[in-house]
C-alpha cells in the first residue's frame, strides 16, 4: 500500500493523527471552558481574526504551492529541485513573518482597540506574535512534505505541537494555583506559542534529517528533471502563491469584520458586554470545535488531494482525476450524513457532559446539518487548488461570506445568535453547490 497508493497511505496517517491531536485538544477546550470560563473564551476567541490573518499572510499561499512545486519528485526524484522549492518558500516567507511579529507587537494596543473591539486583548496579541515565525517555518515544511507525499512529518508535528500546547497550560496553570494565584487567559497564548516553536524544531530537524541522508545517493540516482534557480523558483512560487494568499488575506478580512460583530450585534440585540462574549465563545470554542472535530479524516483527504490532483493534471491524467473527484464526493457525502445523525442524536447530551453548558447543546443540533455540505466544499477546494483554479475559489469565498455578513448586520439584532446559525448553513450550502458547478465544468472541460 505504501508503495502503489500513498495517497491513501497518507490519508490514513494524517487522519490517525489528526483524530489523536483533536481528541487531545477536545478536552484541551473542555479543561479551557472549565479554567477561564464563557467570557474567557470569548476573549481568547476573538484572537482568531488576527491568526488567521498572520498565516494568510505570512505562509497560506505558500504552502500550497510547495506542495505543488515538490509533488512531481515522486515521479522525476529530482530531490534537489524539491529543496530548492522549499528554500525559496522560506526567502519568501520568512521576511513577512518577521514584519507581521514586529507590526502585531508594535501595535498590539491600538489592534485590539480598533480591530478587535475588545482592550484585554492587547496582551495576549504580543505573546501570539512571538509564535509566527514558528508557524511559517514548520508550516512551509509540512507543505514540502505533503508535496513528496510523505505525510508522516506533518502528522507528527501536528501530535507533538499538541501535546507541547496542553502540557505547558496545564503545567503554568497548575503553579499558578499552588502559589494561590488565579490563571489568566494568557495561559492559553503562550501555550500556543510553545506548541508553535516546538513543533517547528521538528520539524527542521526532519527535514535536515532528510537532507542528509539523500546527499548520500550517488548522482546517476537522481533524475535531473528541474535545474530551476532559487530565484528562477522563487519568482514561480510568488506567482502562483500570491492570488491565493491575496484571497485568504481578503476572506480573512471579511471573516474579521465578522467575528468582531458578532459580540457587537449581540449587545444590540440586547445583551450585555459579558453574556455577549459568554455566547461568542459557547460557539467558537465549544460548539464549533466539536463540529469540526470529524474533519480530521476529511481534512486528511483534502490537504492530500491537492498534490494527487496535480500530478495527474501533469501527465494529462485526466481519467485519474474524474477517478479521485468521483470517490472523494461519494465518501464525503457519506461521511458527512452519518456526523450530521450523531450529532442530532447525541449533541446535547454532549454540551452537558463536556462543556456543561446547555447552550453548546442547543448550537450543536443547528450545526449539524453543516457537515455534507463542510466535507464536501473541502474536497472540492482542494480539487480546484490542484487545477491551478485558485481564482475561482476566492469568488466564491466572497460570495459566501457575503452572505453571511448579510446575516450577522442585520438578523442577529432581530432574532440573536440563532440568526447566525442560520447563516452558517445557507452560506455553506451556497458555497458548496458553486465549487461542484465549477469541479464538474473544468473536469468536463480539460476531458
Amino acid at each position: 500500500m505504501r508503495k502503489n497508493n500513498p495517497f491513501v497511505t497518507g490519508t490514513l496517517i494524517l487522519t490517525l493523527a489528526g483524530f489523536l491531536s483533536r481528541f487531545i485538544g477536545f478536552f484541551y477546550r473542555a479543561f479551557l471552558s472549565r479554567t477561564f470560563g464563557e467570557e474567557g473564551m470569548g476573549i481568547y476567541q476573538l484572537l482568531a481574526p488576527a491568526m488567521a490573518l498572520s498565516f494568510s499572510l505570512t505562509a497560506a499561499g505558500i504552502q500550497t504551492a510547495i506542495s505543488k512545486f515538490t509533488a512531481s519528485e515522486t515521479t522525476t526524484h529530482d530531490h534537489r529541485a524539491s529543496f530548492r522549492v522549499l528554500c525559496a518558500g522560506f526567502l519568501l516567507s520568512m521576511p513577512l513573518s518577521l514584519g507581521c511579529t514586529w507590526f502585531i507587537y508594535q501595535y498590539a494596543d491600538r489592534i485590539a482597540t480598533d480591530f478587535l473591539l475588545e482592550a484585554r486583548t492587547a496582551p495576549l496579541l504580543r505573546i501570539f506574535a512571538l509564535s509566527i515565525p514558528f508557524c511559517s517555518v514548520h508550516s512551509l515544511i509540512n507543505g514540502y512534505f505533503y508535496g513528496i507525499k510523505r505525510a508522516g512529518i506533518p502528522a507528527l508535528t501536528q501530535i507533538l505541537e499538541q501535546l507541547a500546547r496542553v502540557g505547558s497550560v496545564f503545567l503554568l496553570c497548575d503553579y499558578l494555583r499552588a502559589h494561590n494565584q488565579v490563571p489568566p487567559i494568557a495561559c492559553a497564548v503562550i501555550g500556543l506559542t510553545i506548541g508553535e516553536c516546538f513543533s517547528m524544531l521538528v520539524s527542521l530537524a526532519a527535514v535536515y534529517l532528510r537532507a542528509i541522508r539523500l546527499c548520500t545517493i550517488p548522482a546517476r540516482q537522481t533524475h535531473a528533471g528541474n535545474h530551476t534557480g532559487i530565484v528562477a523558483m522563487t519568482g514561480k512560487i510568488l506567482t502562483l502563491s500570491a492570488p491565493l494568499t491575496a484571497s485568504r488575506i481578503a476572506v480573512n478580512m471579511l471573516q474579521s469584520i465578522e467575528a468582531v460583530s458578532i459580540p457587537t450585534r449581540l449587545v444590540i440585540h440586547g445583551f450585555s458586554q459579558a453574556q455577549a462574549l459568554s455566547v461568542y465563545g459557547v460557539l467558537t470554542g465549544m460548539a464549533l470545535p466539536l463540529i469540526m472535530f470529524p474533519t480530521a479524516l476529511i481534512n486528511s483527504a483534502c490537504v492530500l488531494l491537492l498534490p494527487v490532483i496535480s500530478e495527474a493534471d501533469e501527465t494529462n491524467n485526466q481519467g485519474a482525476i474524474r477517478n479521485v473527484v468521483r470517490k472523494a464526493a461519494t465518501y464525503c457525502s457519506l461521511f458527512g450524513i452519518f456526523c450530521t445523525v450523531c450529532f442530532l442524536l447525541g449533541g446535547r447530551f454532549a454540551g452537558r457532559m463536556l462543556f456543561k453548558s446547555e447552550m453548546a447543546g442547543s448550537f450543536i443540533l443547528t450545526l449539524s446539518f453543516i457537515c455534507p455540505l463542510l466535507y464536501l466544499s473541502g474536497a472540492f477546494s482542494s480539487v480546484l487548488h490542484g487545477l491551478g483554479k485558485t481564482g475561482i475559489t476566492f469568488f466564491f469565498n466572497i460570495t459566501a461570506l457575503a452572505a453571511r455578513l448579510f446575516f450577522v448586520f442585520w438578523l442577529i439584532p432581530a432574532i440573536g445568535i440563532q440568526g447566525y446559525l442560520y447563516g452558517l448553513l445557507l452560506s455553506q450550502f451556497l458555497m458548496m453547490l458553486m465549487e461542484m458547478g465549477a469541479v464538474k465544468y473544468y473536469v468536463r472541460k480539460r476531458g
